[in-house]
C-alpha cells in the first residue's frame, strides 16, 4: 500500500474549509449612569457643582421677580466675574435691568455675592 504525499496529509489535518474561525465578538461596557459619572470625574463634579450654585442663585431671586418673568429667565453661567442671567427677549431684559440693584441685594442678604450680568439667549 502507498503512502499519500506529505502536502496531502498535511492539508487534511488542518480544520476543514467549510466551518468558519469562531469570531470573538467585542464587549460594550454596561453605560454609567450620569449621577456616578459627574461624581466620580473630577472636571464633571466641579461643573455639576456650578451648575447647582447658578440655580440656587435663581431660586434666591426667583421670588423677587415680578408676575410671570420667571419663566423667561434661566440660570446662566457662574464664574468668578459673576453670574449671568439668560433671559428670552429685550423686553426681559430691561425689565431685570431696572430691578439688578434689588437682586444684587439679595443675593448678598443670601450670602452669595457678585456681579449679575444679563444675556439674551441667541434662538
Amino acid at each position: 500500500m502507498s503512502r499519500a504525499p506529505a502536502h496531502y496529509t498535511a492539508a487534511m489535518s488542518s480544520a476543514p474549509r467549510y466551518i468558519t474561525p469562531k469570531r470573538v465578538r467585542a464587549t460594550v461596557p454596561s453605560p454609567t449612569p450620569v449621577a456616578v459619572a459627574l461624581r466620580t470625574h473630577e472636571g464633571l463634579n466641579q461643573l455639576s457643582a456650578r451648575l447647582e450654585a447658578s440655580r440656587r442663585r435663581l431660586r434666591v431671586i426667583g421670588p423677587a421677580l415680578p408676575g410671570h418673568l420667571l419663566a423667561s429667565v434661566q440660570p446662566g453661567p457662574l464664574d468668578e466675574d459673576g453670574w449671568s442671567l439668560l433671559v428670552a427677549n429685550a423686553a426681559v431684559a430691561a425689565k431685570l435691568r431696572h430691578l439688578l440693584p434689588r437682586l444684587e441685594a439679595l443675593l448678598g442678604q443670601a450670602g452669595l455675592p457678585g456681579r449679575i450680568r444679563i444675556k439674551l439667549l441667541q434662538r
